[in-house]
This record gives C-alpha cells, sequence and structure tokens, in this order.
C-alpha cells in the first residue's frame, strides 16, 4: 500500500478554544491513537489534501517532532459548509494487530451486458476489510467479464487472501440492469413477432 510522510506539531494546549486558532492559522487538529498513548498534535491543512480528498487508501508515516509512527486514517471530521478538514484521527498500526480499512473497488473489464445496452450500476464503491497492514490491499478489483443484463456480484463473491471482508455478503457490488431502450427494443421485437 502506498505511503504518504506527513509531518506534526505536539500541542500543548488541547481545547477548543486553541483548536480555533489552529483552523485560523491553516493548522488541523490530529489525534494519534492505538500506541502505548495518545498523541494530541497540528498538521498542516495543505498536508492533509493528497491523503483525504481522494478515494484511494493511504499509510501514513508520521513524524511527530522526532517519534516515528505507521498509521492510518481512523476518521476526519468536515466543516458542513466548506467541506474543509476541522479533525482527523490517525490509528497507529501495529504489525501484529489487524485493522479495519475502506478499500476502494476497481471495476475492470467489459461487461457483455452493456455491450447489448444494458445499464450498468455500481452500488458499492468500498468494501470494509480487516487484515494485517502489510496484507491490506490498495484496491479490491471486480471483473464484469462475465456480467450478463439481470446479473450482479455481491460481497460474498470477493475473496482476498490473508483478509476478510467485514460487509454483508449478500450485498450487491454492481449489476447489470435492462435500459429502457433495450426493453423497448425487445417489446418491439415481441410485438413484431406476434403479427
Amino acid at each position: 500500500m502506498k505511503s504518504i510522510a506527513i509531518s506534526g506539531s505536539l500541542r500543548e494546549n488541547v481545547g477548543k478554544r486553541d483548536a480555533k486558532e489552529l483552523r485560523y492559522a491553516g493548522k488541523v487538529p490530529a489525534v494519534l491513537y492505538g500506541g502505548d498513548q495518545q498523541y494530541h498534535f497540528s498538521v498542516s491543512a495543505a498536508d492533509l489534501k493528497s491523503l483525504v480528498y481522494t478515494p484511494d487508501v493511504h499509510f501514513v508515516d508520521l513524524d511527530l517532532g522526532g517519534k516515528k509512527f505507521q498509521a492510518i486514517v481512523q476518521e476526519s471530521q468536515f466543516h458542513p459548509l466548506t467541506d474543509q478538514i476541522i479533525h482527523i484521527d490517525f490509528l497507529a498500526l501495529n504489525d501484529k494487530k489487524e485493522v479495519s480499512v475502506n478499500i476502494p473497488i476497481e471495476l475492470t473489464g467489459t461487461s457483455p451486458g452493456v455491450k447489448m445496452g444494458g445499464k450498468l450500476i455500481q452500488k458499492l464503491r468500498k468494501l470494509r476489510v480487516k487484515a494485517l497492514p502489510n496484507d491490506l490491499p490498495q484496491t479490491i478489483e471486480v471483473s464484469l467479464e462475465s456480467l450478463e443484463v439481470g446479473k450482479s456480484v455481491r460481497v460474498d463473491a470477493i475473496k482476498i487472501k490473508n483478509a476478510a471482508v467485514l460487509n454483508n455478503g449478500d450485498d450487491t457490488i454492481v449489476s447489470v440492469v435492462m435500459s429502457r431502450a433495450l426493453k423497448q427494443a425487445e417489446q418491439e421485437a415481441a410485438k413484431a413477432g406476434k403479427k
């Protein structure tokens, strides 16, 4: 999995007033937990753009005042109007401890159902995967090669080596449904066949 390096400054004061001042200065309050202790720090909002505003999942190499940690983004909070990041939580990674992460789905190939005029509908864009950090995939590939009209790919069809998919197995990831044009063509063909 790809990594992004981010350096943060440890915070001495923790509270609403301090957080507001940080945001005004273009910084984002952050917390790192999951290790021996919690670390409250701030990072530049500009450094987080390539990490947060992307569908990809990245490991984060955090440098907090000389201490180095490998982490993942656990949760980010956004301002409801401006969509700016107002707080971010990181989870420290341990090579022997499993983590749950939302991994993006990548559709591959061309569906024969779409070629015939069907409409492709993707219901899930990410799957929740639990695995050791080194076993986490960058993306989950879902092949469309055998997807005919009226067929779908469900979560239980996805198998990932050394990892477990936590989503409900009956949930549909992607399906091909009959488009209006295809329905109309079939109805017209049926009418023509009766005459």
